[in-house]
């Protein structure tokens, strides 16, 4: 169910209508079957995956706080449990055709068929959510649930189940036990967040869809100018998309008092690549600092351990987006740039170069790795890098590059710009004005939308 539909529309009504309607103390319970139904229209079946790793994972957590001696053992059934489930639904197949590429070196056939499945869909953010439970109730940082109705909703808290942010424990469980109760101010201040998260996505993000996926769904018949304009639409594409379900996913939580934690914080003004990744994705990449980074040993250790440890948790962070190759030197080339970047700057002297520099410089790099990111294979990144090395003052745009829409496009790409840099949400406090900013924003999508419901990005991950 897209959060740009009418049919989440029906259902978002419905649901606030009931939540309220009924007593207090079966709120908690009207929001787990809400979860539950908003899962099920995607593929019913898969509600079973959720609710096998709910289980394990609620009486895993029970068994780590009261064992000493086995809380490892009981760890480790989480996290394989939630891996393995990870691994067979989004990995099998890459890995099992990896496998055969290999064994066709050797002129012999792999046995293994591939499998015909479907990935669940936000697969990869909930069995991460689940696995910092656990995880933290191993550190002694959060103790376990005694209640499967809130970890149910822990797990399965429909506002960001399937595209984040990616909670902790310590901070969204706790906000699951308090009373949900009517409040106008969160009311108000929700919608006006879901205000704007809809016109990044159906004004903006799928605005920007109409010209990038036509040229990178042909790259092949796609000239330079056309790629080099598609692969800095896609930037802002991404973002708006992916922030776009961000900020729709807080305010509907916010409506019901519950806050969730900020996943982006203007990325594309980073100055440097690792403040990128402060700004970027931030649930996913303080995840893989906090349970992978850190333990391997993070920047405490040998230049060559480092250099192990910050491209593992970036081969893994591709990895983590999707079952292809392309994914996979996406997340490398981050990696490796980040490398050189924290290299450079302990070894040269500080030179000051203004920040306007230091932001062109960062955000040409992210726009050249989403080439990886988006392309369909290798073999488009390598013939869209080479055409945009080889482009031409003689090359033109394509027919669906329409130049009223195209210039719109670049004129919202401004005004975005603009207001996260200038001007702060949190500071609008008036009710009156929030009520005005949130009609003109919802006037806006409506008259400005692109309404074909396309799907949001991060849905496939």
């Amino acid at each position: 169910m897209l959060f740009n539909s009418l049919q989440f529309i029906l259902f978002f009504f419905a649901f606030f209508l009931i939540l309220f309607s009924i007593p207090v103390n079966f709120r908690k319970y009207w929001l787990l079957i809400a979860s539950c139904y908003f899962y099920m229209v995607f593929k019913p079946i898969y509600l079973l995956i959720l609710f096998t790793i709910i289980l394990i994972d609620f009486f895993s957590g029970k068994k780590i706080e009261k064992s000493q001696k086995n809380k490892k053992i009981w760890l480790a059934v989480s996290l394989v449990s939630n891996i393995g489930i990870l691994v067979f639904y989004k990995y099998f197949n890459f890995l099992n055709e990896n496998i055969s590429s290999i064994l066709n070196l050797f002129s012999i056939q792999n046995p293994i068929p591939l499998l015909t499945i479907i990935l669940p869909i936000g697969l990869s953010f909930h069995t991460f959510q689940a696995m910092s439970y656990t995880i933290e109730v191993y550190r002694g940082k959060q103790p376990a649930e005694k209640n499967i109705l809130i970890y149910s909703l822990y797990v399965m808290y429909f506002p960001q189940l399937v595209a984040g942010p990616i909670e902790r424990p310590q901070n969204l469980i706790h906000k699951l036990k308090n009373t949900i109760s009517f409040n106008t101010n969160n009311i108000l201040s929700g919608l006006f967040r879901i205000s704007i998260g809809l016109f990044k996505k159906v004004v903006i993000a799928d605005r920007l869809a109409l010209f990038t996926d036509p040229v990178f769904n042909d790259i092949s018949n796609s000239n330079g100018l056309s790629i080099f304009v598609a692969t800095i639409f896609f930037a802002f594409q991404i973002y708006c998309d992916f922030a776009g379900y961000t900020d729709i996913a807080i305010g509907i939580s916010k409506m019901m008092g519950i806050s969730l934690m900020e996943n982006f914080k203007n990325p594309y003004f980073s100055t440097s690549l690792s403040e990128f990744w402060t700004r970027w994705h931030i649930s996913l990449s303080s995840w893989f600092k906090d349970y992978l980074y850190i333990p391997l040993g993070g920047n405490k250790t040998k230049l060559i351990r480092w250099i192990f440890n910050i491209l593992i948790v970036f081969f893994l962070s591709g990895l983590w987006h999707g079952s292809r190759w392309n994914f996979i030197i996406w997340g490398l080339l981050h990696g490796l740039m980040l490398i050189v970047e924290t290299t450079l700057n302990k070894s040269v002297k500080k030179i000051i170069i203004p920040s306007i520099i230091k932001i062109i410089i960062t955000f040409t790099f992210v726009c050249f790795t989403w080439i990886f990111f988006r392309v369909n294979n290798l073999n488009d990144a390598y013939t869209a890098i080479n055409k945009i090395l080889n482009l031409s003052l003689s090359d033109n745009l394509p027919n669906i590059f329409n130049y009223s829409e195209f210039a719109f496009s670049i004129v919202l790409i401004f005004m975005l710009l603009f207001f996260e840099k200038f001007i702060k949400r949190n500071s609008i406090q008036n009710k009156k004005t929030i009520i005005i900013y949130t009609l003109s924003i919802f006037s806006a999508c409506y008259f400005f939308g692109e309404f074909y419901f396309k799907q949001f990005i991060y849905f496939q991950f």
